[in-house]
């Protein structure tokens, strides 16, 4: 008698994760057989030699012997009252160690604050293109991801009366990326502005993913959803990922601000959901105080001369001189998220194109429609490669390219 084959479950049917999907798979599959990828599809630092701040490690080690047991399931409390200083300091003033939750990482609390939040048909706005993990989130959990479009003809910057236009009965809340993945925008101070009034006249729940909050070039302003969210409920994540280089630290945290009143059960909800987890990583949490309180260092790799700017600029420099491909110039993330010029090449898919970049050039990057977006000319790459590999991706790129067009 045969055995019936374990189907997964239909909430997964219309979730996409590229970053990790088919194309990493193969990526491995290669490197298995004895390629060397440049791996492209992952904002990892420590993948490319950066390493966290010293104090930060040292942190961690300093406090093992207390590390051994559970803490309260909100995270330990110097390490939320480290991130109430840190929005004290932002102008965020209604906020307590209370409002705080430390999670493994903001993967783990996007899940959560959405399992907690949606039930079956229930609408949340979404940016196009987003961090995919967004509406994964809100698929998986019963809801409905409506997309809002952020235009490359406008930098990637929504348009808030489009957005307006999105909302129904059942929209629960918006979800702002800023600085963006993967397009690394910085949103103006009048677009948040325009999210946040909309977010109050309509009674939706904010969800500010904030990541890169000081991941910025050639003094780009970022903005805080808190300090202009006050009569609506506001969530900001953030973490040590990205900013301070500890990705596998798995820390990660969001502040509950703005109006409150309303909002007790779900947060008591999300608190549930905590518990039964019991706690998130305990060693990294202590990194936390030490990380916010110490010298920011990402301030030395984005600046002039920093190799995060470097990087960046080896990007723009490389697509100037592609005879194909057009960039919106990152101001903040790790990102850049070029388009192919659909004149030159009109049959252009991004998919294809992944594809054979990888099994051709042996570069991994990840396609542009993995990101929510109906254009299928973009892709997404890491910033975090040196100006020499950087380089020589572009080389391959134009390469194939040429490919392309000669067919």
């Amino acid at each position: 008698m045969s055995i019936p084959h374990i189907q997964p479950s239909h909430s997964l049917k219309e979730v996409k994760y590229e970053i990790r999907g088919p194309l990493a798979r193969r990526a491995h599959e290669l490197e298995r057989a004895g390629y060397e990828i440049i791996k492209l599809n992952i904002g990892n630092p420590g993948a490319f030699g950066f390493r966290a701040p010293e104090t930060l490690r040292l942190a961690l080690v300093e406090n093992l012997p207390s590390s051994e047991g559970y803490c309260h399931q909100k995270g330990i409390f110097p390490a939320r009252e480290a991130v109430v200083m840190q929005q004290q300091n932002r102008g965020v003033m209604d906020v307590s160690a209370e409002e705080v939750f430390i999670g493994n990482g903001v993967s783990e609390l996007i899940m959560m604050s959405m399992r907690a939040l949606l039930n079956n048909g229930d609408e949340i706005l979404v940016p196009s293109p987003d961090y995919p993990l967004w509406t994964a989130a809100v698929v998986i959990h019963g809801g409905k991801a409506v997309h809002y479009p952020c235009r490359p003809e406008n930098g990637f910057v929504p348009d808030v009366d489009e957005l307006r236009n999105l909302i129904t009965e059942r929209t629960k809340g918006i979800v702002v990326i800023n600085p963006n993945n993967p397009t690394g925008s910085v949103y103006p101070a009048e677009v948040l502005e325009g999210i946040a009034r909309l977010a109050e006249e309509n009674h939706l729940t904010v969800f500010s993913d904030e990541i890169y909050d000081q991941v910025l070039y050639e003094e780009a302003p970022f903005i805080p959803m808190a300090t202009l969210v006050k009569k609506a409920l506001c969530l900001t994540f953030s973490g040590l990922s990205k900013v301070y280089r500890a990705c596998g630290l798995r820390v990660g945290w969001i502040i509950f601000s703005g109006e409150r009143t309303h909002a007790s059960e779900y947060m008591n909800a999300i608190e549930f959901l905590a518990s039964l987890r019991l706690c998130s990583n305990v060693p990294g949490q202590w990194a936390v105080q030490t990380a916010l309180g110490g010298v920011q260092s990402i301030q030395q790799l984005t600046a002039v001369g920093g190799r995060l700017y470097q990087s960046r600029a080896a990007v723009i420099e490389a697509v100037k001189r592609s005879k194909y491909l057009h960039l919106e110039e990152p101001r903040g993330a790790m990102y850049a998220f070029p388009s192919v010029n659909a004149k030159l090449l009109p049959e252009f898919d991004d998919e294809q194109f992944a594809m054979d970049l990888l099994e051709d050039k042996h570069v991994l990057v990840v396609p542009g429609s993995s990101f929510s977006f109906q254009d299928r000319r973009h892709f997404r790459m890491t910033l975090l490669p040196d100006g020499k590999v950087i380089n020589e991706v572009f080389l391959r790129i134009e390469a194939l390219l040429d490919d392309y067009a000669a067919r």
